[in-house]
């Protein structure tokens, strides 16, 4: 028999130490590489890319708009300036939306594995 799961307290939502960072892209390829080098250098625990989606937006006075993938990362929220930095290094786009959301709450297992898998390695 598997050990009870802590569930979700409503009671207990406020700052858990994790953030969401999200960015869009066109190309499928580089959002994969960007996720596999944040992986790589576990500043994230997971990365999914979602899509495509259909953006609308003005850039430069218009009305654009354009396939694009959502890439929803994972991570601490004291590494969020360290994700943001390398999306935006690795990004093609001239203004990217990279965005970092809080997570007020969730499965308190889910939590504490995306702190344990963006810890530093010991040794």
């Amino acid at each position: 028999m598997e050990p009870a799961k802590k569930q979700f307290d409503s009671s207990e939502v406020g700052p858990t130490g994790v953030v969401q960072v999200q960015f869009t892209i066109d190309d499928p390829g580089r959002g994969d590489a960007i996720i596999g080098r944040l992986l790589s250098e576990r500043l994230v625990a997971c990365g999914q890319r979602l899509g495509p989606v259909i953006s609308r937006y003005w850039w430069r006075g218009a009305v654009e708009g354009s396939d694009e993938w959502l890439v929803v990362l994972k991570t601490r929220d004291d590494l969020a300036g360290r994700v943001v930095a390398s999306v935006m290094a690795h990004h093609p786009y001239e203004t990217p939306e990279v965005v970092v959301i809080p997570v007020v709450g969730g499965a308190p297992d889910y939590l504490a594995w995306v702190v344990a898998e963006t810890a530093e390695p010991s040794g």
